[in-house]
């Protein structure tokens, strides 16, 4: 009878932190410093209490923590587009450091559209996250003034806000596009074309000035007209490149401001017959994993992806466990790698 009440009892209650106590060998001040990242608890033994949390099922109750104005042990983050390979790096190298710190994380893909970002920030306000990362394009005046309003961290990563006064992290994006810029000036390219998303997007726009003036160092004209504005998908860049490719005077080379336009690139080129590299040279930016896998594989200015991520996410929690933590910026340099989609000018251009 004993056996079969513990056996209800086992399946019918939830564990409390008493459980968690009684299992991991130590005090219930212990876990709830653990839960809390305060007091002197190891990482092995705060390790130790989020496994047996996880075995026993175990979850502090985040209604009640709001309700006490207690932290949620939750983050919002915010992207354009989770099927983007870039932001689906970024976003598991952010649950991966927050798996270790004991939060969870909540995933919003924006689109870009100010409506969806609204939407998402008034939900993330309801579940009471703790903080946010925002790595989305925010325009709406509205809403950048509604996120100065709200007593809420904030870190922009991948791109910044003028508007906004908060952490960010990003990569040098004008560095980046200058080596762009300057590979395919020093593999002898005087003709080539621009593919980047709305200008009002910083990082795009920031790349799109180092490569102007990589090429203006080394006296290679360049036309505003030779850049094609694209949202950040694969149709995009083929739809431009197909236009790019069917001028007089086609290109022989395209910088493309992400991965996406670039393999999009590369698939109109192939549907026009237009061999890369030989007629063709191609530069991405990211270097996602699907930079390695197109054919020819893509040469691309590669972003520190998981390091931006893991940066983020350390700001955010300096923001919430330091009151006066200084507002900080920090820049990760890109580097170049050269695959297939490049090669030298073989012939006059």
């Amino acid at each position: 009878m004993s056996q079969a009440c513990n056996f209800i009892r086992g399946t019918m209650m939830k564990a409390t932190i008493y459980d968690v106590a009684k299992e991991a060998g130590v005090s219930i001040a212990t876990v709830s410093n653990a839960i809390n990242g305060k007091g002197k608890v190891s990482s092995k033994k705060r390790e130790q209490i989020f496994e047996i949390m996880k075995k026993l099922n175990y979850q502090p109750s985040v209604i009640a923590s709001a309700l006490m104005g207690k932290k949620t042990y939750t983050l919002g983050l915010l992207i354009p587009d989770i099927s983007n390979p870039f932001f689906a790096e970024v976003a598991r190298a952010i649950e991966d450091q927050a798996h270790l710190s004991g939060y969870s994380v909540i995933i919003c893909s924006t689109d870009n559209k100010d409506e969806r970002v609204e939407r998402y920030i008034s939900l993330l306000e309801q579940k009471s996250v703790d903080g946010m990362i925002i790595a989305t394009g925010v325009d709406n005046p509205d809403i950048l003034a509604g996120l100065e309003a709200r007593n809420v961290p904030i870190v922009m990563l991948s791109r910044e806000n003028d508007a906004l006064s908060v952490d960010a992290v990003v990569a040098d994006d004008y560095v980046g596009g200058m080596m762009a810029g300057r590979h395919l000036a020093e593999l002898g390219h005087r003709r080539m074309a621009v593919l980047s998303e709305n200008r009002k997007v910083s990082s795009s726009r920031e790349r799109l000035r180092g490569f102007k003036q990589a090429l203006a160092e080394r006296q290679i004209p360049f036309d505003d007209a030779d850049i094609v504005i694209c949202e950040h998908k694969v149709e995009e860049g083929k739809r431009a490149a197909l236009a790019l490719l069917g001028r007089p005077e086609k290109p022989t080379a395209l910088f493309c401001c992400n991965d996406l336009l670039a393999i999009g690139a590369m698939q109109g080129a192939k549907e026009l017959g237009v061999r890369v590299p030989e007629e063709l040279s191609i530069v991405g930016f990211d270097n996602t994993i699907l930079a390695e896998v197109t054919d020819p594989p893509l040469t691309t200015v590669a972003q520190p992806i998981a390091g931006m991520g893991k940066q983020a996410f350390q700001l955010l929690i300096e923001k919430l466990t330091e009151d006066d933590a200084a507002r900080q910026r920090i820049v990760l340099r890109p580097e170049l790698v050269v695959r297939g989609s490049t090669c030298a000018a073989s012939f006059p251009r």
